[in-house]
């Protein structure tokens, strides 16, 4: 078996000078001599550091373009692929490469730490050496175990679409709320095979890089004022929107609200329904504060998270262009597992 570890930067790939107590990212044989054991497992393990590495705060969707390139370019030479990242925007990125592509019949396994490599309570040697038996891991019929884009962190599997960061201290640093996890890892892999989706055996990977960034989150909060919104929902250059609202979705009933979203959808911008809380989904037409969302042109987003609403967004509107039914209709799909539709047409 063979697998691909990509190196894109993080805690994860930074060692600590002994003489500045500062961190700095590490080359790739200081990386390999933390972690030896890697290298003399039956699994054989390539690494491919991006240059430079970069802290995840500076990631964008160039970066995203560059590892779905990656993978694409090495698809038919390995059987899995690790993606090392920074846990602060992990969830973004691992979500949009879910969307990107297409077709996935191989692992792509996101994971990283809260501790660099080098320390001596870091969670990265388990983070790593888990992720990378899971990339490489098959069936009794031969075919990958997990053909998914997921992140690996602190003994769960899960769907990265699904996954957003929870905790900046503890090593439990994701939570996937709406839809559990693929796999739970203690002294074995215990695989929830009936949550993972496989492609058909002759599915060939396609992949899509092109996405459009001129997206905004507009997080709803009592008081909110109206030139603010306005001054959001009137950029010329908008094209979609991902609209935080309370609860099951309601909004607030007032007149200018309800205006300033009208003329917004009229203009062709694409606004869905996020509701802010971290479990649960927008239900549109449950109460009255959601009914004018639906009269302005509002989508439902149901039990999507914000990372992957806007990752979807993103890479929609960088396929279909200036084609807003077409962006409006696949936000109500679920396209890589994102959304629980089959459960909500059940409610």
């Amino acid at each position: 078996m063979k697998v691909l570890v990509i190196l894109t930067g993080g805690t994860i790939t930074m060692v600590r000078n002994d003489a500045t107590g500062a961190l700095h990212p590490a080359d790739t044989e200081t990386f390999r001599a933390f972690v030896p054991e890697l290298f003399t497992s039956p699994i054989q393990i390539d690494m491919l550091p991006f240059e430079p590495l970069i802290d995840s705060s500076d990631v964008c969707i160039e970066l995203w373009a560059k590892i779905a390139r990656t993978i694409e370019s090495n698809y038919a030479k390995y059987d899995g692929f690790v993606v090392l990242h920074g846990t602060d925007t992990m969830a973004y990125t691992a979500s949009a490469l879910s969307f990107m592509l297409r077709h996935l019949s191989k692992p792509v396994i996101f994971t990283g730490s809260q501790l660099p490599i080098g320390v001596l309570r870091s969670d990265a040697k388990e983070n790593l050496m888990t992720a990378i038996e899971i990339a490489s891991e098959q069936d009794e019929q031969g075919r990958c175990r997990v053909p998914e884009v997921c992140i690996y962190f602190g003994s769960a599997l899960l769907r990265a679409n699904r996954t957003t960061k929870k905790n900046a201290e503890h090593f439990f640093a994701f939570e996937s709320n709406n839809y559990p996890s693929l796999a739970k890892a203690g002294v074995h892999i215990f695989y929830r095979t009936t949550l993972i989706h496989y492609e058909p055996k002759d599915a060939k990977l396609q992949i899509v890089t092109d996405c459009d960034d001129r997206v905004v989150v507009l997080r709803l909060f009592p008081s909110i004022r109206q030139d603010v919104v306005h001054s959001i929902l009137s950029t010329p250059s908008l094209r979609g929107v991902v609209l935080e609202t309370y609860g099951s979705g309601n909004a607030p009933s007032s007149e200018w609200l309800y205006n300033e979203l009208v003329a917004a959808t009229s203009r062709g911008v694409v606004i869905v329904n996020k509701t802010q809380c971290s479990t649960g989904m927008v239900e549109m037409g449950r109460y009255d504060a959601s009914i004018n969302l639906m009269k302005a042109g509002v989508l439902s987003g149901y039990d999507i998270t914000t990372e992957a609403l806007l990752t979807k967004m993103m890479v929609l509107f960088g396929e279909y262009g200036e084609d807003t039914d077409k962006v409006k209709a696949k936000m109500q799909e679920s396209l890589a597992g994102e959304i629980s539709l089959d459960l909500i047409k059940h409610k």
